[in-house]
């Protein structure tokens, strides 16, 4: 695999030549400045890809080139967007950039109700709290349908919550819940929120799923004649958040769209935090099933709890068993090119507690986790001989 890291541009806290230091060879990234349905620009692209070349990487995958929220709710003449993100690809593939990652999650990116979970020895966490995010739903936005979401007990901690909780408190719950949208995008506030959620009545599931089909079906035939290969990331976490429907969240939901447009362009990105937050994921397993079209991974792990809570675990300590995944993606890549991976979401440790880093993106923690990474894919190298 390709040790590989996400970096968020010039803007990031964590510097080009302080990610060298961590052994990573391959850099995410994206030009998050760019508004959602704009071109990237050719000479933007290679602005940044000489950047990365200069401090001695390779830009190895787009993370991401965002989806235009028309486009996932089939909402007017969208002929115009998807020529621009057609040629943002045009743009991409002339720099040699070919691996896009992507995802059809609505409105919201990953959601989490805490960026600084404590963790017993010291250093935080991203968590998901569901009586927290079942206070934000019923009590703070007032979604009428949300009650019917979550079950009895959990629904008189959300209230318990809400009584207590000072107006700063609600405002760092929304803050977080905000937070997993990592570039130049909308944040609301609650009025927004309801607002925007309003332009997906009426859109369930099936809809949702249509939009995407036809996505894939203007996206891909030019990924095919580009040599690009698209992977979307599953949903973060794995359910219906806001009332939203989720499509991208099982082993069921990965087969449908690999068969929507059945074409090698066509494929995944594996992320093991991501699935692995839904209890009937066997991660590994996905990854065995899907092989061949896994073109990306996140490595991650969550730790899972019995009302769909869930947080970081650290990279080897979660629910999913990263030995047994590794392995698989170890053999995924055998007889082809080697699957980009970074570790991601690691815990805030030692001296980056306090730095202003991204949230769930610290130098200290990702390295640990890289250097677990690393640790088992070279154990299982030397095991197979």
């Amino acid at each position: 695999m390709i040790e590989s890291w996400r970096w968020f541009g010039p803007l990031d806290a964590v510097t080009l030549p302080e990610i060298a230091q961590t052994g990573a060879s391959g850099i995410v990234t994206a030009l998050h400045d760019i508004a959602y349905g704009e071109v990237w620009p050719q000479e933007a692209i290679a602005e940044r890809r000489a950047m990365i070349e200069a401090a001695g990487f390779t830009w190895v995958v787009v993370e991401s080139l965002p989806i235009h929220e028309r486009i996932k709710r089939g909402e007017g003449d969208l002929a115009p967007l998807f020529d621009n993100y057609r040629q943002s690809m045009r743009n991409l593939a002339a720099e040699g950039v070919t691996t896009i990652c992507y995802n059809f999650m609505p409105l919201l990116d990953w959601t989490r109700t805490d960026l600084k979970a404590p963790l017993p020895r010291g250093g935080s966490c991203l968590r998901f709290e569901a009586y927290k995010m079942a206070a934000f739903e019923i009590h703070m936005l007032g979604r009428s349908a949300a009650e019917a979401d979550y079950p009895p007990e959990v629904r008189a901690k959300a209230a318990a919550w809400y009584q207590a909780a000072e107006e700063a408190t609600r405002e760092a719950l929304l803050h977080a819940i905000m937070s997993g949208l990592p570039g130049a995008y909308d944040r609301y506030d609650i009025a927004g929120l309801r607002r925007a959620l309003t332009l997906y009545d009426g859109i369930g599931r099936a809809e949702l799923r249509a939009n995407y089909k036809r996505f894939l079906q203007e996206i891909i035939p030019l990924a095919e004649e580009l040599g690009m290969r698209f992977c979307v990331h599953p949903d973060d976490p794995p359910r219906d958040i806001l009332g939203l429907p989720r499509i991208v969240s099982s082993a069921e939901d990965i087969a449908w769209i690999m068969a929507a447009v059945d074409s090698p362009a066509n494929g995944l990105t594996l992320c093991a935090g991501s699935l692995g937050a839904n209890p009937a994921n066997d991660v590994p397993a996905i990854a065995r099933q899907f092989a061949d079209r896994i073109w990306f991974a996140h490595l991650r792990n969550v730790r899972k709890e019995a009302d769909g809570s869930f947080e970081e675990a650290a990279h080897l300590e979660g629910d999913t068993d990263m030995v047994a995944l590794i392995a698989a993606l170890l053999q995924a890549e055998a007889g082809r090119a080697e699957i980009p991976m970074r570790p991601d979401h690691g815990h805030d440790l030692l001296a980056d507690i306090g730095r202003a880093t991204h949230p769930g993106y610290p130098l200290i923690g990702r390295m640990r986790g890289l250097a677990e990474l690393r640790g088992v894919a070279a154990a299982l190298r030397a095991q197979r001989g």
